[in-house]
């Protein structure tokens, strides 16, 4: 199929992108287009205007300061993967990054796209919630910072206004007493997966205190297990078996044609005590 008839422009700066959002209603932003091009062509999207962002200087850079990782918008995913920095400094990032589609799709596509469109069964915006980043929006009345769990608010929808752009995502620094897991069920390596975890915590002893449990797939938003959290901090013997007996009262995800949500439920479970058991193995 073709996309309907557009036009486009090539932002010169971010005020400039900010502008040409502005001029018209149905007007959408793309940098890598991995996911945009492809709702253009089924013709589920038919925006009058493409603001192509990719001219834009200063989104790009992969930086660490104030025990933060600062990743631009327009890092592609493949960059992410190779970079240092984030094997070092954002290992669950590194964890879930091979997991993204395939080699094709990493090249063009970018961390900031991910975020933005907010797609329920994808593995950075999960990410991002596990581990308590933030975004760095771009508009009419200047920059903002948005936390992860107040920026993804329903399915496709985020706390991006209208004519706002994802210019960057930060999350904290790694560091030795962070410990951090990731697993997902896909049909195939690069489907979207069936269920997915991500996850972080914080070693004290033997013990995983200030843990973050967020699955994808299973809902309109990943989804964060706070009674299971609860129920593993708690540990003891049994506090792997409690975190995972609440699981299936926790998540509601629906029936696909992939798989019914009781299974899907059973699955969220075995994901939780692999993502526990590499978190443990890495104190």
């Amino acid at each position: 199929m073709k996309p309907a008839p557009f036009a486009y422009a090539k932002a010169r700066s971010l005020d400039h992108a900010v502008e040409l959002l502005g001029s018209d209603d149905s007007a959408r932003v793309i940098a890598g287009g991995q996911s945009l091009i492809a709702t253009l062509n089924m013709r589920l999207d038919a925006p009058r205007l493409l603001v192509d962002i990719n001219g834009v200087s200063g989104l790009d850079d992969i930086v660490e300061r104030g025990g933060q990782i600062e990743i631009g918008a327009l890092v592609r995913q493949a960059d992410a993967l190779r970079s240092p920095v984030v094997t070092r400094a954002a290992p669950l990032l590194a964890k879930a990054l091979p997991h993204i589609a395939h080699p094709a799709i990493r090249n063009r596509g970018t961390l900031g796209g991910s975020i933005a469109l907010a797609d329920p069964a994808a593995e950075l915006p999960a990410c991002l919630l596990a581990l308590g980043g933030e975004v760095e929006i771009a508009g009419a009345d200047g920059r903002r910072a948005v936390k992860a769990d107040d920026f993804f608010r329903g399915l496709f929808e985020t706390a991006l206004g209208r004519t706002e752009i994802l210019t960057a995502i930060r999350v904290p620094a790694a560091s030795a007493d962070m410990r951090y897991g990731f697993a997902e069920l896909a049909r195939r390596h690069g489907d979207y997966a069936l269920v997915g975890l991500a996850a972080s915590a914080r070693a004290d002893g033997a013990r995983l205190t200030d843990i973050r449990l967020v699955y994808f797939g299973v809902g309109a938003t990943p989804v964060r297990a706070r009674v299971a959290e609860a129920a593993l901090a708690e540990g003891g013997a049994d506090g792997l078996d409690a975190a995972i007996a609440t699981v299936a009262s926790e998540l509601d995800p629906d029936d696909d044609i992939h798989a019914s949500g009781k299974a899907k439920k059973h699955l969220a479970g075995v994901l939780l005590r692999r993502v526990v058991q590499q978190m443990q193995e890495a104190a």
